[in-house]
């Protein structure tokens, strides 16, 4: 009995170093060590396709993010900037693409970061859920979250190529939808004035009894009164009529996920409804809408051609 004791301590112990050898591994290569391309340059955003680098956060340069850019040749300070937000492929450049002709056609000036992760298989915490926590729930500083880091890029942009801009619009797809509605929740003093979530694959709803990501209990938000700031920017919901199949694209499946709605469709109008129905009771300004663009499934090139209608119109009309 007592060697067998012996054996089973030894076979913790090993267990429990090992696990917290990759532990510390692990939170020293995420989260202490510097990672991402190297800086580019600071260098005025040229005419076309084009990136730079810079240091995704203002207080530290533990990371760095790529920034692609398309710019119209007609484009002018105090034209539109608009911020495109990959899906969880990590995808910018697909994305930039996708909004070339877009940007021509309505002169816009896009801006696409990439928030690349080798591990993005595996977290989401790092991008579509705003990196307020680390990976292993340990909470982040503002400065670090991930949509601080939109902000600082406005800045830079504005800095380096003399803009003269007060404000920019904002489009996500899938996860990059997920992003888009959390930091219109998180962040209303962002100086976001346009902002199209779509087709996301699940949100954080208006109830303080649920932990983020599902809710906005732990999330900063101290009660529901905070969101009225919120309410009063202008985002869209922008959903895909047929986009109502779990099996397109990476689907949430947990219990709390499911109780949100059976496919992404569902669940962006039951997000919405809650959210109106909220406004209505404690009668607040509403200032979001909802568009569902028929015959169009979990297509972020579609999504894109349809929000782009949302960039130049008055609140509430597509």
């Amino acid at each position: 009995m007592s060697k067998t004791l012996k054996v089973i301590k030894k076979v913790f112990l090993y267990t429990f170093t090992t696990l917290l050898l990759l532990t510390v591994t692990g939170y020293v290569y995420l989260y202490v060590l510097p990672k991402g391309p190297a800086i580019t340059e600071t260098d005025k955003i040229t005419t076309g396709k084009d990136s730079f680098v810079m240091y995704a956060y203002k207080e530290s340069e533990k990371k760095s993010v790529r920034v692609w850019t398309y710019k119209p040749e007609n484009w002018r300070d105090q034209n539109k900037i608009v911020f495109v937000m990959h899906g969880g492929g990590r995808n910018a450049e697909d994305y930039l693409n996708t909004w070339t002709q877009l940007a021509d056609e309505n002169n816009l000036l896009i801006i696409a970061p990439e928030f690349g992760n080798k591990f993005s298989d595996y977290t989401t915490n790092d991008y579509q859920e705003g990196n307020l926590f680390t990976f292993f729930g340990t909470k982040n500083p503002k400065s670090e979250w991930a949509y601080t880091v939109i902000e600082n890029i406005f800045d830079h942009i504005r800095s380096v190529n003399n803009i003269t801009n007060e404000t920019y619009d904002i489009f996500g797809h899938s996860a990059g939808g997920q992003f888009v509605h959390r930091m219109i929740m998180l962040m209303p003093e962002s100086r976001i004035e346009t902002a199209i979530a779509a087709n996301a694959g699940f949100y954080t709803f208006p109830d303080e009894d649920l932990e983020y990501p599902y809710g906005i209990k732990n999330s900063g938000i101290e009660s529901l009164p905070d969101l009225q700031l919120s309410y009063n920017k202008k985002l869209i919901i922008l959903l895909g009529e047929l986009d109502n199949d779990p099996a397109l694209g990476t689907f949430r499946t947990t219990d709390l996920a499911m109780k949100q709605g059976g496919n992404r469709l569902d669940r962006g109008s039951n997000f919405y409804i809650e959210n109106e129905a909220l406004t209505k009771k404690h009668h607040w300004k509403f200032n979001w809408a909802i568009d569902t663009v028929s015959k169009v499934g979990h297509d972020y090139k579609t999504m894109s051609v349809n929000a782009a209608k949302w960039l130049s119109t008055k609140p509430g009309t597509p």
